[in-house]
């Protein structure tokens, strides 16, 4: 067996070898687990990757700026607003330019909305893989309605690419922030709903708590960020921490857990729910009046109504989506606070119209590898309960 939080890497001649996965899709990914069980007892679990090698981040190479966006809606498909809002912060920092207040909080109610999204398809998978299927049902109602509210928005449903480098892709309709009021109003109570199927229920209990326990120290040393890291006890929230887009203007909690079991990583995702809630009425109440795009013509072209006028306008226009827009040479790194943790992209400027580098720094890379310690000594139908409580992305993974 391991000791000290070290995984084994010899094998025992009595023990079983066997290969968990890979698995399809539409289950978390296409993650393949080596493990190495006594009977029923997990000896050692190995996390295998690079089934879905993509090739993303070397495409941004040939793709310029603004085209660079809808490749980063396609990395984590269930936070496709968050990927736009870091990867823009990092264009933006390149060209060190201002963005409209309308648009900053815009962003924000955008990015939380999206986590709420996330946190959906969680709970509704992860209690689905334990055999809780109707918040299956519940939690794919809501997130149906968020879609809805996306397709209104920008004519997409999941890959929106609406938070660009300069702003957003266009605004609000009053309507649509209406509406989006109303399904605020409503949420908690479908919290509740989903709390009284799970939180109390004995079953639900004993498949998750105990099981798959993370200690602060381990999740620290491995990189592990996001609510498996406040599940155990850390409480480390760039939103908080590492303020970015206005989110030090907003009150809400760094839920944090104690024991970084599965169950606790399931209450904080719960409560990250309700803080959402209450952070999206917030953007309702402060979002201004005014514009949704800077005023930089570096970054974001002539109004349209200008195009019809000015051949000046025309010749911009053109240039910019043709040759794409040019930042400085040099590079930059903003973080953000994704659903699985800390999102940053890495964005290196040759002073051309195309990205030297993108690099992502991807959460659920880093919290994948935890599984291995979660997994050890634990039972084999608790690596299903334990894979949910992680949430990973094989997206962003393989990248």
């Amino acid at each position: 067996m391991a000791i000290s939080g070290q995984i084994q890497t010899e094998r025992r001649a009595d023990t079983l070898h066997l290969n968990l996965g890979p698995q399809h899709p539409s289950t978390h990914g296409v993650l393949r687990l080596e493990l190495e069980l006594d009977g029923e007892v997990v000896v050692s679990c190995k996390p295998i990757i690079g089934y879905l090698h993509t090739g993303i981040e070397k495409t941004f190479e040939v793709k310029t700026y603004l085209h660079g966006v809808t490749l980063t809606d396609r990395m984590d498909y269930l936070n496709p607003l968050g990927n736009n809002l870091a990867y823009a912060l990092a264009v933006e920092k390149l060209f060190g330019c201002e963005i409209p207040e309308r648009a900053v909080i815009g962003r924000v109610l955008l990015a939380e909305l999206t986590r709420i999204n996330s946190h959906l398809v969680w709970l509704g998978t992860g209690a689905l893989d334990l055999g809780a299927s109707s918040v299956f049902l519940y939690a794919f109602r809501e997130r149906e309605t968020l879609l809805d509210l996306f397709e209104w928005m920008s004519g997409a449903r999941m890959m929106t690419s609406f938070i660009r480098p300069g702003g957003l892709a266009d605004d609000f309709e009053p309507e649509w922030l209406t509406a989006v009021g109303r399904f605020l109003h409503i949420l908690p109570s479908r919290v509740d709903d989903y709390e009284a199927l799970l939180t109390d229920n004995p079953l639900f209990k004993e498949r998750t708590v105990g099981i798959g326990v993370l200690k602060a120290e381990d999740a620290i040393s491995m990189g592990v960020s996001g609510p498996i890291l406040r599940a155990s006890g850390v409480a480390h929230d760039l939103r908080k921490t590492n303020p970015y887009c206005g989110y030090e203007r907003f009150a809400f909690e760094a839920v944090v857990g104690q024991n970084g079991d599965c169950y606790d990583r399931y209450r904080v995702r719960i409560a990250e729910l309700r803080e959402c809630v209450e952070i999206c009425k917030q953007a309702l109440v402060m979002l201004p009046s005014g514009p949704v795009k800077t005023s930089d013509r570096k970054i974001v072209p002539p109004p349209r109504e200008e195009l019809g006028r000015s051949m000046e306008a025309v010749i911009h226009h053109f240039k910019l989506f043709t040759e794409g827009i040019r930042p400085p040479v040099g590079e930059a790194y903003v973080p953000v606070e994704s659903p699985r943790g800390e999102l940053g992209f890495y964005v290196v400027s040759d002073g051309s119209g195309r990205p030297y580098r993108v690099h992502e720094r991807a959460p659920s890379f880093a919290n994948l590898q935890a599984i291995a310690l979660m997994a050890e000594g634990g039972l084999v139908a608790d690596l299903i309960a334990i894979i949910a409580s992680v949430d990973p992305i094989m997206g962003e993974v393989d990248r």
